[in-house]
């Protein structure tokens, strides 16, 4: 049975990772920071990929890596799970012949002038250059990551959209079921991107979702400023490649509940 240890299993892409995994027949060993019941066909191993504690001796004997832990916008500590955390990977990885490492970074990452930005892409010249099999995947943003945003916004008051932004949304659920398939396809050595199944401006993701709340808050259209703005409308979180997801952003939108403010 092929064994497969993934990092960051227990956040949202995690979660659907590993149950993707499990139910495909996969050996699943999830990484924890603390001690955690195995369920579902997941074990748990407790490792800290920002110390490195446990790290080498959860990834022994893997045949794959599924490295999705992440620690955006934490200052020191983002370094030390983005970097020192993938060293360490590496590290055990190498130590132990493990047949690949699978990275997940951000659409995006090599043209957006966003600091964290910057750290995904460090991270990947490590993997890149770490003695290790590999496939990096870029993603576009997840459902869940704009659908909070909005929500935040709507907190305030009203929801802010630059209308010039092209978005490309994609469920955590495509993104699984993509990984578990670059699994069985084997490390290509190669930068690969896979995003949502459509695009939509920033202003009219923001309208179905109010939409989709039957929420009373206003939108306003106001431009990103800057080199982030010209980043963003110049289509960089965005991608044309080919497999993409299936779930649409208004498919997504309708499985949700009505706990939005309105």
């Amino acid at each position: 049975m092929t064994s497969v240890v993934v990092t960051g299993a227990s956040g949202r892409l995690g979660r659907a990772v590993t149950a993707r995994l499990a139910a495909e027949g996969y050996e699943v060993r999830a990484l924890s920071r603390t001690r955690r019941a195995d369920a579902g066909g997941v074990r748990w191993a407790v490792a800290d990929l920002a110390t490195g504690r446990g790290v080498a001796e959860a990834v022994a004997g893997a045949d794959a890596i599924v490295h999705l832990a992440s620690a955006p916008y934490r200052g020191r500590y983002t370094r030390r799970v983005e970097l020192d955390g993938t060293g360490a990977l590496l590290a055990g990885a190498r130590a132990t012949g493990t047949g690949q490492l699978i990275y997940l970074s951000i659409v995006g990452a090599d043209r957006v002038p966003w600091g964290y930005y910057r750290t995904k892409l460090a991270a990947e010249r490590l993997v890149r250059d770490g003695g290790v099999p590999w496939t990096t995947l870029r993603v576009t943003q997840f459902h869940e990551f704009a659908a909070e945003i909005l929500a935040g916004m709507a907190r305030l008051g009203a929801v802010v959209a630059d209308p010039g932004i092209p978005a490309q949304p994609v469920d955590v659920r495509d993104v699984a079921g993509h990984l578990a398939s670059l699994i069985r396809r084997g490390p290509s050595g190669e930068v690969e991107e896979y995003g949502g199944p459509e695009v939509l401006t920033m202003a009219e993701a923001a309208r179905l979702w109010l939409d989709s709340r039957r929420s009373r808050r206003p939108l306003l259209r106001m431009r990103v400023p800057g080199r982030l703005g010209r980043a963003f409308r110049a289509g960089h979180l965005t991608t044309s490649a080919r497999p993409a997801g299936e779930i649409t952003w208004q498919d997504y939108l309708a499985g949700q509940d009505e706990g939005s403010p309105r």
